[in-house]
């Protein structure tokens, strides 16, 4: 990988958890008497986020000494994802959010790493499914659902 993206991207995401763990205290509690409250879920996504950004950092550190080689730039992978986020985010109410992660995260692997489509279709369609049911059913939130035929 290259040193200088890692230690900027891991300072990015250190300082977007520790946003995500001060924004979160100034979430109200649970009006039930709870105590897993709204912003329990989003507090520890700050303090994963905080780890993992500060191991990133850390291996930064223990990386060799690069020779000063050029990797070219992927202009047209990144503009296809891009443009595949920027579709699924219009179409999310309109087809739903199964059928619209399902889409978007096939397009994606396919991008990255063409072939094995089975396993692209495999996992795209489990996290889709996966995410939903959490989501929907085990914690009551809600999300656009399947499109009406």
């Amino acid at each position: 990988m290259n040193k200088k993206f890692d230690r900027f991207a891991g300072v990015a995401f250190l300082l977007v958890g520790i946003l995500f763990l001060v924004e979160s205290q100034k979430i109200s509690d649970s009006a039930y008497g709870s105590s897993v409250g709204p912003k329990i879920f989003p507090m520890w996504l700050g303090i994963i986020l905080i780890a993992l950004s500060a191991r990133l950092l850390y291996e930064t550190f223990k990386y060799k000494s690069e020779e000063s080689k050029k990797e070219r730039l992927q202009y047209k992978k990144f503009l296809i994802i891009f443009v595949s986020a920027v579709l699924y985010a219009f179409f999310l109410e309109k087809i739903g959010y199964v059928v619209s992660t399902f889409l978007f995260l096939l397009i994606a692997f396919q991008t990255v790493e063409r072939g094995k489509m089975v396993y692209s279709i495999l996992i795209s369609a489990a996290f889709s499914f996966g995410v939903y049911y959490m989501f929907s059913e085990l914690l009551g939130g809600s999300l656009p659902g399947f499109p009406l035929l």
